[in-house]
C-alpha cells in the first residue's frame, strides 16, 4: 500500500528556468490527491506519468497565481478526456468568485461536477475522510486566506495470527472482534486477549503541507509527528526581511518548524529567484534540522510502510 509524494514544481512567483511553479501530488493506496496547481502542472504529469484523469481531489493553498494558474487548462483537458465522475476542490473561500469566472466562459465543455469545499477554519479540521485517508486543512499566515494540509493514514484494523486461529478455535465472530482490537470474552469466562492473537500490521503514515507562510506560534503542534514535512523556504536566511515583509519563510525558520514539530524528514521549496544555489537552502535547514531535504522538480518521496513499533 503506497504512501508517496511528486513533487512537481518548486518554484515561487518569478518564472525561473529549469523549474516550475508549486505542484505535488500524493498518491495514497492508488488515489492521488493534487495540492496546488502552478504553471505547467499538466505538463509535469506527463512528464512523469502521473494519469490526470486519476486525480480524486484538488487542494489549493490560497488564490496566488504561482499556486493556481496551472488549473483551468488542467479541468479543460479533463473535459476534453470525457471526464465523468466528480472532481472536489478545497480551497480557500475566495477562490469561488475565480471559480465561477472561469466555468461562466469555459464549462460548457465540462460535463462533471466539480464539488467546491470552501475552507475557513480557524484550527485544524477534517475535510475529507476516505478509507484509507483522513485530510485535515489549518490556516496560514500569508497575509490573505491560506492553508497547510495534513494527510494522514487511517489506523488499520488488526491481523488475527494464523496460529491464534487454530489454537483457540476461533469462530469467525471473535475473528472479527479481534481485528477490531478487542479482546473476547466466551460464555466460559475465558478471554483471548487481542495483544496475544492479533497485531496491527502498520503504523499510519502521514505528510503535511505547508505552503507560503510566515512562522506562527501553533503551527509546530498542528504538524506534530508527521512523517514528512513539506514547509516553503521562499529565502535563504541571508533575505529574512525580505521574508518577513511578504509573509514567507525562511531555511531556518522552516528547520526550526520540523525540529520543534518533531517531524520525521523535512522537504523545503518555494525557492525565491534570487536565490539560484538550493544546496544553501539545504545547508542553512540541516543546521537546525539535520534530516532536511531542498527538493528539486520531480523529485520522489516514497514512505515505506512501518510496524508497529515504527521498524521499516
Amino acid at each position: 500500500m503506497n504512501f508517496t509524494l511528486r513533487i512537481l514544481g518548486t518554484a515561487s512567483a518569478m518564472p525561473v528556468t529549469g523549474k516550475y511553479q508549486s505542484a505535488h501530488v500524493l498518491d495514497v493506496h492508488g488515489r492521488s490527491f493534487l495540492i496546488d496547481c502552478g504553471e505547467a502542472v499538466q505538463q509535469q504529469m506527463l512528464r512523469y506519468r502521473i494519469p490526470i484523469m486519476k486525480v480524486d481531489s484538488i487542494f489549493l493553498s490560497h488564490i496566488h497565481g504561482d499556486h493556481l494558474f496551472g488549473l483551468f487548462p488542467l479541468l479543460s483537458t479533463m473535459g476534453m478526456l470525457s471526464r465523468s465522475v466528480p472532481l472536489n476542490i478545497y480551497a480557500p473561500n475566495n477562490f469561488g468568485p475565480v471559480l465561477k469566472f472561469f466555468l461562466s466562459y469555459y464549462g460548457a465543455g465540462l460535463n462533471f461536477e466539480i464539488r467546491f469545499t470552501p475552507l475557513t477554519m480557524k484550527e485544524p479540521e477534517v475535510i475529507l475522510s476516505t478509507k484509507s485517508v483522513e485530510v485535515l486543512s489549518f490556516p496560514l499566515n500569508h497575509g490573505l486566506d491560506t492553508y497547510g494540509f495534513l494527510f494522514r493514514e487511517k489506523e488499520p484494523q488488526f491481523n488475527v495470527r494464523k496460529d491464534a486461529i487454530s489454537e483457540y478455535c476461533l469462530t469467525l465472530k471473535e475473528i472479527g472482534t479481534l481485528k477490531r482490537g478487542e479482546d473476547v470474552i466466551r460464555e466460559d469466562g475465558s478471554m483471548v486477549k487481542a495483544s496475544e492473537a492479533a497485531y496491527k500490521p502498520y503504523s499510519p503514515r502521514s505528510y503535511a503541507y505547508v505552503s507560503d507562510t510566515a512562522p506562527f506560534p501553533e503551527l509546530s503542534s498542528w504538524v506534530k509527528g508527521v512523517d514528512l514535512l513539506y514547509h516553503e523556504a521562499t529565502y535563504v536566511q541571508e533575505f529574512a526581511d525580505k521574508a518577513a515583509a511578504r509573509h514567507h519563510s525562511t531555511t531556518l525558520q522552516a528547520a526550526a518548524v520540523a525540529k520543534e514539530a518533531g517531524v520525521g524528514q523535512l522537504v523545503v521549496g518555494h525557492y525565491s529567484s534570487r536565490c539560484k544555489d538550493i544546496s544553501l537552502f539545504e545547508k542553512e535547514c540541516k543546521s537546525i534540522f539535520p534530516a532536511s531535504h531542498a527538493a528539486s522538480d520531480g523529485d520522489l518521496f516514497d514512505l515505506p510502510m512501518k510496524d508497529f513499533q515504527g521498524r521499516k
